[in-house]
């Protein structure tokens, strides 16, 4: 792989995407040939947000590759006490193999990149979630096959989810419908960042208000929660904006017969999704967070190996 962080998908080169997606194919049929890949190595993993999926994710892949994750969390780190981004990367590096952050300002993540000296994994910051989507892409591969010229439309908040997806749909030629309602829109900064990316894959981002219009004979549709982490205060009021966005049987059956449904989780059964969707036999919700797994260890092989 070229790149010698995963900050953004944007970054990310079509051939680094590709690569990804091939290896993460192989580690997961073949675990054992990379069992002491990683030997020796540790992985310092900082979490400023809490997670279930990405501590035990990461922690296991490591494990499973033969290195050793370290836990910190905001309690364990003196950022609270004032020390900067840029000197706990320095610390940092001089004691671990790769860091893997789930934070909330994307400049702290650039910023560990930018004054480490080891590979910096983004974990979530709140512009972007590269792991995930990367996943999420591997994921429709398993079950559609190849990418190129299918639909996949996402339904909610315009957030780091519905960013990284977008930038994700313009590296494997995937086109891409967003529905948000009015004022959560995915930014236009992301859109006009990944369009020369499209025009060269041929691919169609559509934003509208409009659930039904983006879901129309979609191959995957996709949904997230409303509210995100640090955005509890704003609860009620998105509860409120979102009425309409719910991706329920009546909307799923809109997209194509052999349609698969995917959220990254955790779901608020009953607000962004319906608990009939999760379940359906073409949710492939599950599937999702075993590949955060593999396409993990796929990244930490390329970045760290």
């Amino acid at each position: 792989m070229n790149a010698s962080h995963l900050l953004t998908i944007r970054d990310l080169s079509f051939e680094d995407v590709e690569e990804i997606l091939e290896l993460t194919r192989d580690v997961k049929a073949n675990p054992s040939t990379y069992a002491h890949r990683l030997e020796g190595k540790t992985l310092g993993m900082l979490f400023q947000k809490s997670s279930t999926r990405t501590r035990v994710s990461f922690e296991v892949g490591m494990f499973q590759l033969g290195g050793h994750a370290l836990f910190l969390g905001s309690r364990d780190l003196q950022l609270g006490r004032g020390e900067t981004i840029a000197d706990t990367a320095r610390v940092l590096s001089r004691y671990v193999d790769g860091i893997m952050a789930r934070v909330f300002a994307h400049q702290d993540i650039l910023d560990l990149a930018s004054y480490g000296s080891v590979p910096v994994i983004n974990g979530l910051d709140d512009d972007v979630h590269p792991c995930q989507a990367l996943c999420d892409y591997f994921t429709i591969r398993e079950h559609k096959g190849d990418l190129a010229g299918r639909k996949i439309a996402y339904v909610g908040d315009g957030n780091n989810m519905a960013h990284s997806l977008i930038a994700g749909a313009a590296k494997v030629g995937m086109h891409i419908s967003v529905a948000s309602p009015k004022g959560y829109e995915p930014s236009t900064a992301v859109l006009d960042a990944v369009a020369e990316d499209a025009r060269r894959r041929s691919v169609r981002i559509e934003v509208t208000n409009e659930p039904a219009a983006a879901v129309a004979g979609a191959d995957v549709v996709y949904t997230d929660v409303w509210a995100s982490m640090g955005q509890e205060e704003e609860r009620e009021k998105r509860l409120r904006d979102f009425a309409g966005f719910q991706v329920n049987a009546s909307l799923f059956d809109k997209a194509a017969s052999d349609a698969i449904f995917m959220h990254c989780l955790p779901a608020h059964r009953g607000e962004e999704v319906t608990g009939e969707v999760c379940d359906h036999e073409r949710s492939v919700i599950f599937d999702q967070a075993e590949n955060r797994l593999h396409t993990q260890k796929a990244i930490m092989l390329l970045l760290m190996g």
